[in-house]
């Protein structure tokens, strides 16, 4: 019997490797797209497909959240000038697994994990510690670009055609 896990998901390219590992660590994943961070609408409808194509081909349930972007707005105000990285994006990881282990709960699953470790431009230690900090059982510390997961996303990406951003999707970070 596998054990069920809800997995943050940030775009389809980094679900991919995710899902991948924690499939073949016997787990039955649910996704959880949830980006109100995600700049313009169009930008967010391209991941959110890219999410639904990941998830059909790769076997697992998804879920969309809502759209929220003026609570986003709300807690990114006064930090639109940050560098990415900065204190923008630790406010904006918090408010996304806040809202991912409150799905979490009401779906009644025992544990909830995030697809942001995968990036290469995101700290894996400092989405762990948040992760841990709203609920230090059930939030899985993985760290999904370990054992090349970034190159796997990519290479699966490629293969299967399917669409990859080029920035992290916040208005204050398109370069």
């Amino acid at each position: 019997m596998s054990k069920k896990i809800l997995l943050h998901i940030c775009c389809g390219v980094c679900a991919s490797a995710a899902v991948e590992r924690l499939q073949r660590e016997g787990f039955e994943v649910t996704g959880f797209f949830y980006n109100p961070n995600i700049h313009p609408i169009e930008e967010y409808r391209r991941r959110l497909e890219a999410a639904q194509q990941v998830a059909a081909k790769m076997h697992f349930a998804i879920e969309e959240g809502p759209y929220d972007t003026e609570s986003w707005f709300a807690v990114a105000k006064g930090m639109e000038q940050e560098k990415e990285g900065g204190r923008r994006c630790q406010v904006c990881f918090r408010m996304r697994l806040e809202v991912s282990y409150r799905k979490a709960l009401a779906l009644g699953f025992g544990d909830f994990t995030t697809t942001l470790t995968i990036s290469p431009h995101k700290e894996s230690g400092l989405i762990h510690r948040i992760g841990k900090s709203i609920d230090k059982e059930m939030f899985l510390d993985y760290d999904f670009k370990t054992g090349s997961g970034f190159k796997k996303a990519m290479q699966f990406s490629k293969e299967q055609q399917i669409y990859r951003q080029h920035f992290c999707g916040c208005i204050f970070s398109v370069q």
